[in-house]
């Protein structure tokens, strides 16, 4: 048998590289669709993209939304604190606020339910926390001036 050249590669590295199965019952070497490959590839990217672009959007409606009950809270504070209060609040109590006739502000401790023949315009329900600011409990569906500002944030 004759001697193969010194450059020549061993029968099993030529093997490997054919592109068809070289011997009896091994599986058949196919190329891989590099199309299909990069399609499946740019449908997941997309598909995370639209999953990351969509808990952005629910993070950007949540703080939308926290911005316009702060801006509603600041509000009625003003209104609160513009009232000219006969007593101090106490922290925890509730409170209703209401616009008098002249359209100034009042606080009381009587619920719009109990306030009897002298009908004032029923604002907000509030409560005064510990540090002295005031949470709202209820807004009055006729209170304009606050649930435009609910609709303009």
């Amino acid at each position: 048998m004759p001697e193969p050249p010194p450059d020549a590669a061993p029968d099993d590295e030529i093997l490997s590289l054919l592109p068809y199965a070289h011997m009896r019952g091994g599986f058949p070497v196919k190329p891989d669709d590099i199309g299909k490959a990069k399609g499946i590839a740019i449908t997941a990217m997309e598909e995370q993209v639209q999953t990351q672009l969509k808990q952005i959007y629910d993070q950007v409606d949540t703080l939308a939304r926290q911005a316009k009950e702060i801006r509603t809270r600041a509000e009625i504070s003003y209104k609160i604190y513009q009232c000219d209060m006969k007593f101090v609040p106490r922290i925890g109590q509730t409170y209703h606020l209401y616009e008098n006739g002249d359209g100034t502000p009042t606080l009381s401790l009587i619920c719009p339910d109990q306030l009897g023949p002298i009908k004032k315009k029923h604002l907000a329900t509030v409560k005064q926390l510990h540090d002295h600011t005031w949470e709202i409990i209820e807004i009055a569906e006729d209170a304009e001036e606050f649930a435009s500002s609910e609709k303009t944030a």
